[in-house]
């Protein structure tokens, strides 16, 4: 039995097929992948997911390998990666010799950048929390504290200006 990272409890559970599916068109590729036609349509032309053979009456048709790359591209999306650190998850993931190192280090920068998102999220929140405080202490004969702190001291002295 394959072991699943405790991480990957937060990631978006997709049902199994359950069964081999041999060819299935775009709308059921969609449903079996849990996005909309228009996704599988866009990673198509993005080039994310390779051309698909097509019917003698021009459908498209996809295997069960294009579930599997859909879910993959979702999974990584919801780690936050971008369709282009995707891309290059893709590749490693389809060259096996470059092997877990490459990957590793494609997460660590990944968690860096998450880590500074956090901390930028952070630091806006306390500044908010300031500004709010500050309403808190408003009397009414002066403006709102937090609109005179987002027009800053050059606005204000140009508004009051003729």
């Amino acid at each position: 039995m394959r072991r699943v990272p405790q991480t990957a409890a937060f990631l978006t559970p997709y049902l199994c097929i359950g069964f081999i599916i041999g060819r299935m068109r775009t709308g059921e590729l969609a449903a079996h992948a849990g996005v909309n036609v228009q996704t599988v349509r866009f990673y198509e032309r993005r080039g994310i997911l390779p051309k698909p053979a097509r019917t003698p009456s021009g459908y498209r048709v996809y295997s069960a390998e294009a579930v599997r790359l859909i879910r993959f591209i979702k999974r990584a999306q919801e780690l936050g990666f971008t369709l282009d650190e995707v891309e290059e998850l893709l590749q490693l993931r389809n060259n096996r010799r470059s092997g877990c190192g490459a990957v590793k280090t494609a997460g660590q920068a990944k968690m860096a950048a998450v880590e500074a998102k956090i901390a930028s999220l952070n630091a806006m929140k306390r500044a908010l929390a300031v500004l709010l405080a500050s309403c808190e202490r408003n009397d009414r004969d002066r403006e709102c504290p937090i609109l005179e702190a987002l027009e800053g001291p050059d606005d204000r002295t140009s508004r009051s200006a003729p």
